[in-house]
């Protein structure tokens, strides 16, 4: 009966956790940068969301970049009403910046700034399917 009962409270637990996934989670395809674009796998880290670099695309296609693997969307943390804020990796340059991010539907507008937010940079990127 107690293995029957730890049984159904893990399986309870395990379908609340689907059920809760962030709205954010999923392959996202960046706007091009420097003539790249990628595509980034958005999964939970911790209370957050991050952002892999799972594949890489250039003019001939898709190729294996350096930064296959790494973190572009860092602890970006829900806010309420499809918004978040975190820190995105621009790998152009190699800075990270304040970033946030806002959600509406398949579309995910990300902005990387500086100077307390006056100076940022923008892209917006489409679900990948």
């Amino acid at each position: 009966m107690k293995q029957m009962i730890a049984t159904l409270a893990v399986s309870l637990g395990l379908a609340g956790a689907a059920l809760a996934a962030d709205p954010a989670e999923g392959t996202w395809k960046t706007q091009p940068d420097d003539g790249s674009y990628a595509h980034v796998a958005i999964t939970p880290c911790g209370s957050a969301v991050c952002g892999t670099i799972a594949r890489t695309f250039n003019d001939s296609g898709e190729y294996k970049s350096p930064n296959l693997g790494k973190t572009l969307v860092i602890d970006m943390v829900p806010q309420g009403g499809g918004a978040y804020e975190g820190q995105v990796w621009r790998p152009s340059n190699n800075k990270i910046y304040i970033g946030k991010m806002d959600l509406n539907g398949d579309s995910l507008r990300l902005r990387g700034c500086v100077a307390g937010g006056l100076i940022c940079s923008k892209q917006t990127w489409t679900r990948v399917k």
